[in-house]
């Protein structure tokens, strides 16, 4: 089975990163090929960063992401840009105070999903972690890797934060399966 992911966020969000993390859960512990490319705007500050990721159980033989099985997205203009790219059957995650939600699903099939990661950041006492909870959401509403995996790259990447990081997985797993539940949509 094969996944197209793009993660989206302004500079300073952290959406490379966030790639970076969940590409090391595909390759490293789901032992599942992944190929990772990013994309920044031409700003020098303030502009988007995107992170492509293709997760696949068999060789990836064309690096580039061309439709969206899974995006992500941290504010409203990565939205909005990246949502026709969908597939039909895809899911959009939008952090909710970032990104205005829309109340009914576009499309055919197409999901978004609204959830308030930067509150359950902020929350945690460091807003920082808006893109760790987006992972924990995403791993709850479409679980490319195995939750463990997630887990153990995070801790990879921040082994001093690692408490924290492990609270902000959790508490965006919980907020995506909340949000999976409000649309009643099938997981995984």
């Amino acid at each position: 089975m094969r996944q197209d992911i793009r993660i989206t966020g302004l500079g300073g969000q952290g959406a490379i990163t966030a790639g970076h993390i969940l590409g090391r859960a595909a390759s490293i512990y789901d032992r599942k090929e992944a190929v990772m490319t990013e994309g920044y705007s031409p700003y020098i500050t303030g502009g988007w960063s995107r992170a492509d990721l293709i997760i696949s159980d068999d060789p990836v033989d064309f690096p580039l992401v061309s439709s969206i099985d899974v995006l992500v997205a941290m504010y409203q203009e990565g939205l909005e840009t990246n949502l026709s790219m969908v597939k039909a059957n895809g899911i959009a995650l939008s952090e909710s105070r970032l990104s205005r939600t829309f109340a009914t699903n576009h499309g055919e099939k197409r999901r978004v999903l609204s959830v308030p990661a930067a509150s359950a950041a902020e929350n945690l006492g460091r807003k920082m972690l808006t893109n760790v909870v987006m992972l924990g959401s995403l791993e709850a509403i479409a679980p490319v890797v195995n939750l463990g995996s997630l887990k153990k790259a995070l801790v990879d990447r921040f082994p001093k934060a690692a408490e924290l990081n492990l609270k902000a997985i959790d508490a965006g797993y919980e907020l995506g399966l909340k949000a999976a539940e409000e649309l009643k949509i099938s997981i995984g």
